[in-house]
């Protein structure tokens, strides 16, 4: 039960601390342990998405047929990517739920099977593109010039490579956040953007190699970064473990838990891409101004949104671990002390961002009327994901964590596909609101997933469901 203990003492304290408490005894999770959890998630992500801005402007000295070919081709990528987060996610809930039970034989056993799950599908994904690698890209973006398409075709091989080794560093990253021990995942991501990052240089620069310039050092740092988390998973002394005797067995059961888990978030993700591609469509119709804008706008939202989508591992990793020990009112005390932490966090980082982009933007080639448009769209963005961004991304995890992944995956189908993409034909096209309307639709998407995701909490039924 919820202690009546007082709260503690402090503005700090009581704008993150929920009225209700529970005994110490039973706070698995102490202020400095959760600094230790979340710093480094922001750290990692934060690196990951200036890597990718640094990669980008990099690439674009190999000329504008790399560029478009690796934008083209890095669009499919994701499409794969997101498979091998899905798995590393269901992974991370049913990890974390053994963790929180203190069960080693069976953690150890959804790890090694995660590990077999992950690299299967991704040999098989790999093959795929490197069969039919030509007939995909034809499909998905018609006929375009021979030297991107020749270009597209390189780099989409070589990174086809990669693909085990970065559904091996997904699962066990997944795994050692599942664990709560983020630090060391943060070196190892500091390690292999590094490695990118001076390969590309060296690629593009210094031996003048194009697409390949950039692809080899892809598919090294992801080689390194597999081979490095694989190592530090078989450690005998983590709370769960990799052994190669489970890795190559199969066990049907653990893996049907950890499939459960990650279809819907596969399906979830999968179909918010292809609603991407949909208004990338409608943009594209708004003249060059307005596509400009949206482009350059949608950079900085990403780096807006780092937080929340920060928070949605920690989520998994505190929610998992009590709701796998049976202490739901923990579980329950943890989701609205991280919401809390997630507001303020979200609050203050969304400001700064916002009052960045002016500056920002004047390294940016642009018409004094694509730079108005796009504080603008950033200021649509901002003031509202620090509002419902807390709740329709990083709040969502807490109740995957807790095993309620349909729901949530039917609440993002439901206000993404449905509500945003008919929300940006109505205001952008309709109503003729050109960008502004498609990121108002935007927003009403966060508003309706927020509201369904908050009924579904205070319903009360993510506390029966069980994972394990």
């Amino acid at each position: 039960m919820q202690s009546d203990a007082p709260r503690p003492q402090g503005l700090l304290a009581r704008l993150l601390e929920p009225k209700a408490q529970i005994p110490e005894e039973r706070k698995r999770f102490s202020n400095p342990a959760l600094k230790a959890l979340i710093l480094p998630v922001l750290i990692e992500q934060f690196l990951a998405l200036l890597v990718g801005i640094v990669d980008t402007l990099m690439i674009s000295y190999a000329g504008e047929a790399a560029v478009s070919s690796v934008s083209l081709v890095d669009q499919l990528n994701n499409v794969f990517i997101m498979a091998f987060t899905a798995l590393a996610s269901g992974g991370a809930v049913v990890a974390s739920q053994y963790v929180g039970r203190e069960d080693k034989e069976n953690g150890d056993m959804a790890a090694s099977q995660l590990v077999m799950s992950i690299s299967a599908i991704s040999i098989l994904l790999g093959l795929v593109v490197l069969l039919f690698g030509r007939q995909i890209f034809g499909l998905l973006f018609g006929r375009v010039e021979q030297e991107v398409l020749d270009t597209g075709m390189v780099y989409m091989r070589i990174t086809a490579f990669s693909f085990p080794f970065l559904a091996l560093y997904n699962g066990c990253a997944g795994l050692f956040r599942s664990m709560g021990r983020t630090k060391i995942l943060m070196q190892v991501s500091i390690a292999m953007n590094g490695i990118n990052v001076a390969g590309n240089a060296i690629g593009v620069f210094a031996l003048r190699a194009g697409v390949a310039g950039v692809a080899w050092p892809t598919l090294i740092s992801r080689a390194f970064a597999a081979a490095a988390m694989v190592i530090l998973t078989m450690n005998p002394e983590n709370p769960i473990s990799l052994r190669l005797s489970m890795v190559f067995s199969c066990r049907w059961n653990m893996i049907t838990r950890i499939f459960r888990i990650a279809v819907p978030n596969g399906i979830e993700s999968g179909l918010f891409q292809l609603s991407k591609v949909a208004l990338s469509s409608i943009v594209a119709t708004f003249g060059t101004v307005q596509i400009a804008a949206n482009g350059v706008a949608q950079s900085f939202w990403s780096m807006s949104a780092l937080f929340c989508i920060a928070m949605g591992p920690v989520f998994i990793t505190v929610v998992g671990q009590y709701m796998g020990a049976g202490d739901v009112e923990g579980a329950d005390y943890y989701m609205k002390k991280l919401l809390r932490i997630t507001f303020a966090g979200a609050a203050v980082w969304n400001l700064a961002i916002l009052l960045a982009t002016p500056l920002a933007l004047q390294v940016y080639s642009l018409s004094g009327e694509a730079k108005h448009l796009v504080i603008l769209l950033v200021f649509i963005h901002n003031s509202l994901n620090a509002v419902f961004g807390p709740v329709a991304f990083a709040f969502a995890n807490g109740l995957r964590a807790a095993g309620d992944v349909k729901f949530t995956m039917y609440a993002a189908i439901f206000a993404t596909v449905v509500c945003r993409v008919s929300l940006s034909f109505l205001f952008g096209l309709a109503l003729q609101m050109g960008a502004v309307g498609v990121a108002l639709a935007m927003v009403c998407d966060w508003v309706i997933k927020a509201i369904l995701v908050i009924w579904r909490y205070k319903g009360g039924k993510w506390r029966a469901m069980r994972v394990i």
